[in-house]
């Protein structure tokens, strides 16, 4: 059996942030700029408090079958909500999205590079 990697989505809104809180973020916020988003074990979070109170982890895991996905949807929606209730930051709207990797489709690259490595 082969290893799946997924790649989980967990989105939300800062809620009922402080003054102290919001300059927190702000002083923060070029570590968390979206052009340098990666998913990655521990979780990458990205916002732009200046603009909205949106933000977006992206959680990189992995599981043997296909239903493991939901499990890892689940580490990656407790993850991010240690995250913040450890920092006091409130938060609503959590939801989450996971891809599976090995159903994705493939590119117009990677479908070029098959067709030449089967012929």
């Amino acid at each position: 059996m082969s290893t799946r990697t997924f790649r989980i989505t967990v989105r939300g809104v800062f809620d009922g942030l402080s003054a102290a809180q919001r300059a927190d973020l702000l002083a923060d916020a070029a570590e968390h700029d979206v052009l340098h988003a990666a998913y990655t074990p521990e979780g990458h979070l990205s916002y732009d408090i200046a603009a909205r109170t949106a933000f977006v982890f992206r959680f990189s895991d992995t599981g043997e079958e296909e239903e493991d996905i939901l499990e890892a949807t689940e580490r990656a929606e407790e993850t991010a909500r240690a995250w913040l209730t450890g920092r006091g930051y409130g938060f609503k709207n959590l939801r989450s999205g996971a891809e599976d990797l090995s159903q994705a489709p493939l590119g117009k690259r990677q479908r070029r590079a098959v067709r030449s490595s089967g012929s």
